[in-house]
């Protein structure tokens, strides 16, 4: 499509590079960005070569600017995106897209008001080429009906980079709604269910007792009328691997199996992007990363056509509602307060 400007509010998450580097891929023209903090905003600015705002309103008042993106602390995220819908604009933050049950309403009320897409980029779907070449094979019948998702999402605690927000849960929201959601959003889709129960979840801080706002543990057990599913996401990725997390999915089919090594095949095949399929006639490793990335180009034409292409909007609010509500009902281990 022909492409368009968009601005950027709230900086506090490096995923905010890949969210601009992929929408200006798809032919958009990042215009301007706030940002409250000086440090962030100074190397934002002398990265991208655009004006930093001095309030957000000038933002939201632009008529040229159709998509608002950020990346901001995430307890912010979904009354930015409240505020950004009410002037008119379309919304694409990183996950988690809000903190509350409470935020999630308001989010629907105004997508509902105004007419506006509030999106979600779910980087471990959208950004991963792997994930796309298993959706060619789940479509294609290489693994007959799915039946269960086993996700992975391991991470690297890089305590040297963290700000403060990121070890308070009310402003992180928890690692069921931050990190899991991912994991949930794959569930969905590979399953193909609209709905979900959460059977059981826990979190858990189990290897920093220094920090009891951190949980560094936590898994969800997922059942719905197409398939169940099982999540562990933690933050001890140790030093040694050449990477941020060993991220897997495990998509088990009537059929056969697939196994995804998203960004490295331990003492393996060099690279990322590693499928392996296993059914009645193959047993081989696939190489997934030349797969397109099909999400943001998707994204640019449903604001210009008013589709849902990329990623309806009923699944969107269902990715958040299960992990709020897993988050809300998680049982507490460890050192965590009130465990």
């Amino acid at each position: 499509m022909s492409g368009f400007d968009f601005a950027v509010i709230g900086i506090n998450h490096g995923h905010i590079d890949g969210q601009v580097a992929a929408m200006a891929d798809a032919g958009c023209r990042l215009t301007k960005f706030y940002a409250v903090e000086d440090d962030l905003a100074a190397k934002f600015a002398e990265k991208y070569g655009v004006p930093r705002v001095r309030d957000e309103a000038e933002i939201l008042g632009d008529d040229a600017v159709k998509l608002v993106v950020g990346a901001g602390i995430p307890c912010e995220r979904g009354p930015m995106a409240v505020r950004a819908m009410q002037a008119g604009k379309d919304v694409m933050v990183d996950k988690p897209g809000c903190t509350t049950l409470e935020q999630l309403d308001a989010i629907k009320a105004t997508v509902a008001e105004t007419g506006r897409i509030w999106s979600i980029d779910f980087s471990e779907r959208f950004e991963v080429p792997s994930v796309g070449k298993a959706a060619e094979l789940v479509r294609a019948g290489a693994i007959g009906k799915v039946v269960q998702t086993v996700g992975l999402g391991p991470h690297r605690l890089n305590r040297h980079t963290r700000e403060d927000w990121f070890f308070q849960q009310d402003q992180y929201g928890g690692v069921l709604c931050d990190i899991a959601s991912h994991q949930i959003d794959q569930f969905l889709f590979f399953t193909g269910s609209d709905d979900a129960e959460i059977v059981a979840s826990s979190v858990g801080n189990f290897a920093n007792p220094d920090d009891p706002g951190l949980e560094d543990f936590g898994e969800v057990l997922l059942r719905s009328d197409k398939g169940r599913g099982y999540i562990r996401v933690d933050w001890y990725t140790p030093d040694a691997l050449p990477t941020w997390g060993d991220g897997r999915l495990t998509i088990l089919g009537t059929e056969g199996t697939i196994e995804l090594r998203k960004y490295v095949d331990i003492a393996g095949r060099p690279g990322t992007d590693h499928v392996f399929l296993v059914n009645g006639e193959r047993y081989e490793h696939i190489d997934g990363a030349a797969t397109p990335l099909t999400y943001f180009r998707s994204l640019a034409n449903d604001i210009r056509d008013r589709t849902e292409t990329a990623m309806s909007q009923a699944h969107c609010f269902k990715v958040m509602e299960l992990a709020l509500k897993a988050q809300a009902q998680a049982a507490k281990l460890g050192n965590l307060k009130g465990a």
